[in-house]
C-alpha cells in the first residue's frame, strides 16, 4: 500500500497541510487526509479542539457539561464514518430503535414517534401522532418539489402534522424558524432520516460527552497519523501570490506555505471573512440558548424514558436531556428571545420541565450557555452565500457547515464539508 502511494502523482507533490479551525470541519479534513497519508497541521484559536461539539467543566455547577445538546441520528452516515475510522462509535448510545417522545406542555397530551425499522412507513398507519390524517403525511412528498427559495412554513403548515412533529423538527435541524427557513434543506434531513425508515432514525447522544467521542479520539488518531494540532493559536493574516496561499501569521510567528503544502480553512464564516475579504460565506446568524439544570442535589430523579430525551411542544423549552445529575434544555431559533433575559428563560423552561416529569420542585442550580451565531440562519440568502470547498485558489479549501453541503447547520453537515474539502485537494479538477 504505501509503495502504491509514493506511485500516485498526486501523493508525491502534497506532502502535507495546514488546518486553520479545529472545530469537527477542520479534525474531519485532517482525519480524511490521513487515512490518505498525509500529515495534517492544525491551529485553533480556542483552548481546545471541537468547536461547538466539545465537554468543558462548569465551575459553577461542579459537573462536567457539553456547550450543546447535540443529537446525532444513525442515519447520519458521515458522522458514523468519522466515528468508526477514530474508533469511537461505541462511545454513543441509544435506545436501540427510534423512538421520540413529546409533550404538549399547554394540553399534557403525549405522544411518541416511533418509525419502524424499514423503509416502508407502517407506522403511519398503526403510530400516527395523535390528530394526524394519513394525508398529512403524504403532505411531506411537497417539501422535494417546492419552489425555490419556499419556505417551509409555506409548504407544510396548517395541519396536527406540523405542529406537532415538523415544526419543531424544523427550528432544531435548522435552527431557523418555519416562515424563514429553507423548506429544500428540511427536504435533506427528511430524506435522509424519516424517508430511509427507523434503522436511520435511531437517537444516539455520547455515553460520556461530545469531547470524549468526537474529539478526543480523533485528536489520539491524528497524533497516531503523523498529524499535529496547535491551540490558543489564532491566525491573524493569510497572504497570497500568484493564484496560492503563500503563507499566515500566528502569534508564534509567520509560517510560510511550501509548494508541496496546501491549506484548508475550516473557521466560521466571519472568521473567515476577516481572512479573506472575497470569499462568499452566509452573513446572517441565528442563537441557541442551552439551558443546564443541576438536578442531582435536589432529589429530582426524572424517567425520560429509553430515549434520554423528549421534545416539547408549545412551551418555551423545546427538547429536554437527562444526563447524570444534570437537566438539560435546548431553544434553537433564538433570536427572537435576544430581549428575553436567561433568567426569564430558564424559568419558563424550568415550568416546561415540571410539566414533563410531573414535578412541583423549584427551579435549581442552572447554567445559561446563549451562543448568538451558533450557525447561520438557515433562509435564501444565507444559500447562495454558502461556498463550495474549492473556491479558485490553488492547494487550498474552505471546510464548514457554513459551506455547500446541501444540509443546514449540522454536524453531519461539517463532517462532509471537512471531508469534501480534503477531498478537493488530494482530487484537484
Amino acid at each position: 500500500m504505501a509503495q502504491d502511494l509514493d506511485r500516485d502523482p498526486l501523493r508525491m507533490v502534497l506532502r502535507h497541510v495546514h488546518i486553520i479551525g479545529a472545530g469537527m470541519a477542520g479534525l474531519s479534513a485532517a482525519v480524511s487526509l490521513a487515512q490518505s497519508g498525509i500529515r495534517a497541521t492544525l491551529y485553533e484559536a480556542g483552548p481546545a479542539a471541537g468547536g461547538r461539539c466539545r465537554s468543558y467543566f462548569d465551575k459553577a455547577l461542579g459537573v462536567r457539561l457539553d456547550n450543546g445538546n447535540h443529537l446525532l441520528l444513525s442515519g447520519n452516515d458521515a458522522v458514523m464514518q468519522y466515528l468508526t475510522t477514530i474508533g469511537a462509535r461505541h462511545t454513543l448510545r441509544g435506545p436501540g430503535r427510534a423512538v421520540f417522545p413529546f409533550i404538549d406542555v399547554g394540553s399534557g397530551e403525549r405522544w411518541t414517534v416511533a418509525p419502524g425499522p424499514g423503509r416502508i412507513p407502517w407506522w403511519i398507519l398503526t403510530g400516527r401522532v395523535p390528530g394526524t390524517k394519513l394525508s398529512d403525511y403524504l403532505a411531506l412528498a411537497r417539501l422535494k418539489k417546492a419552489a425555490q427559495g419556499a419556505s417551509v412554513q409555506s409548504v407544510l403548515a396548517g395541519t396536527e402534522l406540523y405542529r406537532k412533529l415538523l415544526e419543531p423538527l424544523a427550528i432544531s435541524a435548522l435552527n431557523t424558524m418555519p416562515e424563514e427557513a429553507l423548506a429544500s434543506l428540511l427536504w435533506a434531513v427528511v430524506e435522509g432520516s424519516l424517508l430511509r425508515g427507523g434503522r436511520a432514525c435511531e437517537p444516539l447522544i455520547p455515553r460520556e460527552g461530545l469531547s470524549e467521542s468526537l474529539v478526543d479520539p480523533a485528536i489520539a488518531y491524528l497524533a497516531r497519523h503523523g498529524s499535529v494540532l496547535h491551540t490558543a493559536t489564532r491566525v491573524s493574516a493569510i497572504r497570497q501570490s500568484e493564484g496560492r496561499i503563500t503563507g499566515f501569521t500566528t502569534p508564534a510567528g509567520e509560517i510560510a506555505v511550501g509548494v508541496d503544502e496546501a491549506v484548508i480553512l475550516a473557521t466560521p464564516p466571519w472568521v473567515a471573512g476577516d481572512l479573506l475579504p472575497s470569499l462568499p460565506r452566509p452573513e446572517q446568524f441565528e442563537a441557541i440558548v442551552n439551558l443546564h439544570y443541576r438536578v442531582g442535589d435536589a432529589n429530582i430523579a426524572p424517567d425520560l424514558g429509553p430515549a434520554g430525551f423528549a421534545g416539547v411542544v408549545g412551551g418555551t423549552a423545546e427538547w429536554v436531556f437527562a444526563k447524570p445529575g444534570i437537566l438539560s434544555v435546548t431553544i434553537s431559533a433564538a433570536n427572537r428571545y435576544a430581549d428575553i433575559s436567561n433568567e426569564t428563560l430558564a424559568e419558563r423552561s424550568w415550568a416546561d420541565i415540571c410539566t414533563l416529569i410531573g414535578s412541583t420542585a423549584p427551579m435549581p442550580q442552572y447554567r445559561a450557555v446563549r451562543e448568538k451565531r451558533a450557525t447561520f440562519t438557515a433562509n435564501a440568502a444565507s444559500e447562495a452565500r454558502r461556498p463550495h470547498p474549492d473556491v479558485g485558489i490553488a492547494h487550498f479549501a474552505v471546510a464548514g457547515d457554513w459551506t455547500h453541503t446541501l444540509l443546514p447547520s449540522t454536524i453531519e453537515g461539517a463532517i462532509r464539508s471537512g471531508r469534501a474539502a480534503a477531498h478537493s485537494l488530494l482530487s484537484p479538477a
